[in-house]
Order: structure tokens, then C-alpha cells, then sequence
């Protein structure tokens, strides 16, 4: 095993795929001789051509539409997107196209797509760019929705994903690209998609969260155990379909729970959490179940960026709020 970044995760999955499947190509603004705005795709020209590693115009609708058409005649296109505020642009095509092939053709086509792009923030970005509005892709169906929180994660999830026969949004954490290092399995490793993970046990209270804010809630769990409060970790990893059963095992045995992610409050996915808590395990809980997210309005410019997203004495107020109810 190699220990490497979430962006270099990315890269291996990238290269161990292409290397094996003659049918993947690449498809995005920079990803060539530049290898992407964050080094992605970083030696893949090199190695597979500039046939598989295709550096497109600044169209985001036109990379997408590309990529349905080749994956609808049996390629499998992985598309890099620069950054998620930037998708937009492409809503058209995976929400008019890309979502209904299956169901259009009655199952006679499907989409094995993968659109990759950094999301959330932490970056001191410009506007657009520190976006978290995964809802938008998760209220869609037909739309798969992955995001790793650590890089042997990133790697095992984009395997997974470029191998699944439907169109996966594949949304990588921005603040973490580089932040942590782990060891990462070598060659084949492979995470099914549609299953959650228990990071750490506990019997008190559950926290449910995905990719850049597993790190601090793992944070208030430790500083909450130190007070005697137990927290049970869940990493959601797949957000569309939802691992809904975890999430209730975990509730019914904690009694409690809380729900952290960076995108805006109202209409998140921690409302839709939240109440298939409330229809599965309401006679369960001991305390309302409370969302710690970021607020409904525009992700702010850099120098107030970090009073925007969650830290980890939000959750541990929201913890202690749930426990002593």
C-alpha cells in the first residue's frame, strides 16, 4: 500500500482503470498536458494519449452532452468538471438526458458516465467555486451521487463508480485534497456504492455526515467521549440511493441524532435524513434530531468563509443539546 492525498487517490483510480479498460476516456477543460486544475489527471496524457485524455472547449453543457452520447454507444467517459458551481451549466443535460436514458429506453440503453468535480469549501475560493449543493443531483432520479470523505474512500468509490452502468456525480471535497494522508490498497479496491460506513461506534448519540465533515465531527466525538458521551460516527459515502438502514440501526440504538453538512439549511439532504428517521425510528428518540449546515445564502468570499461551514464546537453544542434533553 501507498500513502498518499485524496487527489492522489484520485489519480491512481484513474490510471488503474484506464490501464484496464480500453473503453474509459477522459474527458474535460485542462486535464491533458495541465492534468486538471487540481493535478488530477496529472501523467494520464502521457501514458493512455491524447485519443483517451481529451482536452475540451470551456463548455461545461458540451463536455456533459459529449459524454452521454459515448457513454450511451458503450464507452465509459469519466468527465471533469473544474469546479461544482460550474455544473450548472450542464444541469440541462444530466437532468433532461443523462438521468432518463435507462428509463427512456426502457432499459434497452444505459449512461456508465462519472462526473467529477470538487465541491464544498475551505479553499478561499472565488464565488462559484466552494459550492455544496448536492441536493440538486440527489432530487434527481436516475442520478447516482458519491462522496469520499478520506483518499482510500476516493479510491475504492471511483472504481465502483466507473464501473456502474448509470451516471454517477461523483463529488470529491475540495478542503481535504491535500489535507490528509492515508494508506491506500494498491491495484484492485473496489467500496460498493449505496453503503454507508460506521467510522466510529458509540451508544449515545449518531452523527451522520459525508465527505469534508466527517473530519470535524470525528473531532467532536473525541472531545465529546472525554465528557462520557459515546458518539457513533456514520460516514454516508453514498448520498443517492441512501444507505437508510445504517442510519436507523444506528438511531434506534442511540436514541439520538445529529445530522452535519456544509450545503445551506433548508432542503438539504439533512431534512430528508431527518425525516426518514422520524417515519422509521420516531418511538426511538429521546431528543429531536438537529441539522448543524451551513446557512441559506450564498457560499461568502473568502475572508468570511470559515463563520459560513460547520466546526467542530457547533456539533459538539448540538451533541450536548440532544443528550441533556
Amino acid at each position: 500500500m501507498s500513502k498518499l492525498s485524496l487527489i492522489q487517490a484520485v489519480n491512481q483510480a484513474l490510471y488503474h482503470e484506464m490501464d484496464r479498460d480500453p473503453d474509459m476516456i477522459l474527458l474535460g477543460e485542462d486535464i491533458g498536458l495541465d492534468g486538471g486544475v487540481f493535478r488530477a489527471t496529472d501523467g494520464l496524457i502521457q501514458k493512455f494519449g491524447e485519443d483517451r485524455v481529451v482536452d475540451t472547449p470551456l463548455s461545461e453543457s458540451g463536455i456533459v452532452g459529449t459524454a452521454i452520447g459515448l457513454a450511451a454507444y458503450g464507452l465509459r467517459p469519466v468527465a471533469e468538471i473544474q469546479f461544482m458551481g460550474f455544473l450548472y451549466g450542464a444541469m440541462e443535460q444530466l437532468i433532461s438526458h443523462a438521468a432518463r436514458i435507462r428509463s427512456r429506453s426502457r432499459g434497452r440503453y444505459t449512461c456508465p458516465l462519472v462526473v467529477r468535480t470538487p465541491y464544498g469549501g475551505g479553499i478561499h475560493a472565488p464565488e462559484l467555486h466552494s459550492e455544496s449543493t448536492e441536493a440538486f443531483f440527489i432530487h434527481t432520479p436516475g442520478l447516482k451521487v458519491v462522496v469520499p470523505s478520506t483518499p482510500a474512500e476516493a479510491k475504492g468509490l471511483l472504481l465502483s463508480a466507473i464501473r456502474d452502468p448509470d451516471p454517477v456525480i461523483f463529488l470529491e471535497p475540495s478542503k481535504i485534497y491535500r489535507a490528509i494522508k492515508e494508506e491506500v490498497p494498491d491495484g484492485e479496491h473496489l467500496i460498493p456504492l449505496g453503503e454507508a460506513r460506521v467510522v466510529a461506534e458509540g451508544e449515545d448519540v449518531s452523527l451522520i455526515t459525508w465527505g469534508a465533515m466527517l473530519h470535524p465531527s470525528l473531532e467532536a466525538a473525541g472531545k465529546m467521549a472525554e465528557k462520557g458521551v459515546r458518539a457513533e460516527v456514520i460516514d454516508l459515502r453514498t448520498l443517492s440511493p441512501m444507505d437508510t438502514g445504517t442510519i436507523i440501526q444506528s438511531v434506534k440504538k442511540t436514541g439520538r441524532a445529529v445530522i452535519i453538512h456544509e450545503a445551506a439549511r433548508t432542503c438539504g439532504l439533512g431534512a430528508e435524513i431527518a425525516a426518514v428517521i422520524c417515519e422509521k425510528a420516531l418511538l426511538s428518540l429521546e431528543a429531536p434530531v438537529l441539522r448543524v449546515t451551513g446557512y441559506d445564502t450564498p457560499v461568502p468570499l473568502p475572508k468570511t468563509e470559515k463563520y459560513y461551514f460547520p466546526d467542530c464546537d457547533q456539533i459538539i453544542e448540538a451533541v450536548e443539546e440532544v443528550v441533556q434533553f
